[in-house]
């Protein structure tokens, strides 16, 4: 997509990552730019509205293009998990292209052949090809040999590996997190530790290799301690969320209705008030939507049989904007998680409105109430946690390198 004219937003509140501007944002040739406005540029008027930064999804399983322009959502970084798997540069050369020109998909390639973590995936045949980062999927590798080549081959090529955190031999097939509600529902569950035992091995071998490490999702208190604790030793390691772990807990289990059926479950309300604070300290730098559209033929099941998983591009800012009408966190650093910090993990120059950086824009109207409801979503399928619930803020246009995206 290639912008003819410049673009001048005029009359709105602009998001930077050292806060919010009152002024026009101009866009040239696909790029923010420093220079004034000229009288042949295309004028839209914000009208006070919240101008902000595309957002960059970091760990998608389906490109669903109705649902991120929905969401705001101009880039997108595609797990792996296709059938077959990310894990050949053909492929990955085929997702890159998969939903330009309005929007930008970043594949991330298999760590291992057919992500069955036993022997490693091309990764530079397919960082070639395209790939921004590694990734082990919707599984952690259990063999820490494997997992330790794999880390210091993507320190040499200077990847960031995606991990999942979450130790299989002891998470099974559970639905729940091991406490009273998961006892009370008959619910098949696992212990936090699968997630403290897988992060604390793959920070271990972070350390040794030098590797940059993201935790897509750290979903525990005590997983975010070691993170902390690793953080301030200087470990190379991220961590990121959805908005299921910081709005529910495994309360929303209590009705066993099966879009709350989630990988990692959901948890206590203490490891909740935890994801919270550690949004708000800065332990986790991205919050992203798993977005992972399910049909009935996943989701009408028994709680227990169904698929993991949730379509979450379309609530994946409003969800965020209840951290800022809380007081949690402030409008830049709410971007800064949705935007700034997962371009900076995929090494692409977008995420911000700075000179110089890839006109992705998005003009929010932050207060606009709507209700969340499953049978009317532009996703591929509705399977919501958040169905029924009101929320505000909505994206009213959307510009990808600075054209007007359809929505």
């Amino acid at each position: 997509m290639k912008q003819a004219m410049p673009l001048t937003i005029t009359s709105g509140r602009v998001v930077t990552p050292g806060g919010v501007e009152e002024r026009d944002l101009l866009c040239d040739e696909g790029l923010v730019s420093e220079m004034q406005t000229v009288e042949d540029d295309t004028v839209f008027d914000a009208a006070g509205r919240i101008v902000a930064p595309g957002i960059v999804d970091l760990g998608v399983f389906a490109v669903d293009k109705p649902a991120f322009h929905f969401g705001g959502i101009t880039r997108a970084a595609l797990m792996p998990d296709a059938s077959p798997p990310l894990d050949h540069p053909a492929r990955i050369r085929f997702t890159a292209q998969s939903g330009k020109p309005d929007l930008w998909v970043h594949p991330l390639a298999a760590a291992t052949a057919g992500l069955e973590g036993r022997q490693l995936a091309e990764i530079a045949l397919m960082a070639e090809a395209g790939a921004r980062a590694i990734a082990t999927g919707r599984r952690w590798i259990g063999d820490s040999g494997v997992m330790l080549r794999l880390l210091q081959y993507a320190a040499m090529l200077d990847l960031v590996v995606v991990t999942h955190a979450e130790d299989a031999g002891l998470a099974g097939n559970a639905a729940a997190t091991a406490g009273e509600m998961a006892t009370r529902l008959g619910l098949p569950s696992a212990p936090v530790e699968a997630e403290t035992l897988a992060l604390a091995r793959d920070i271990a071998l972070a350390e040794k290799s030098g590797a940059r490490v993201h935790a897509r999702q750290v979903t525990t208190r005590a997983g975010l301690t070691l993170v902390r604790a690793a953080k301030a030793r200087g470990v190379a390691i991220t961590a990121g969320v959805t908005p299921a772990h910081f709005m529910l807990s495994d309360l929303a289990l209590a009705n066993f209705r099966t879009f709350a059926r989630l990988s990692p479950p959901l948890r206590s309300e203490d490891d909740r008030q935890a994801v919270i604070e550690a949004i708000a300290e800065g332990t986790i730098d991205v919050i992203s939507s798993g977005h992972d559209p399910r049909g009935p033929e996943d989701k009408n099941l028994p709680f227990a049989d169904a698929a993991p998983g949730m379509a979450g591009a379309e609530t994946l800012l409003a969800m965020t904007l209840t951290l800022v009408r809380d007081e949690v966190i402030d409008l830049p650093r709410a971007f800064d998680l949705l935007a700034r910090n997962p371009a900076r993990l995929l090494g692409v120059e977008a995420g911000e409105l700075a000179a110089g950086k890839e006109a992705d824009v998005l003009v929010l109207d932050q207060h606009a109430p709507w209700v969340v409801d499953s049978s009317e979503m532009a996703a591929a399928a509705g399977n919501t946690p958040f169905d029924r619930q009101p929320v505000e803020g909505r994206v009213v246009a959307l510009f990808k390198g600075g054209v007007r995206v359809d929505k």
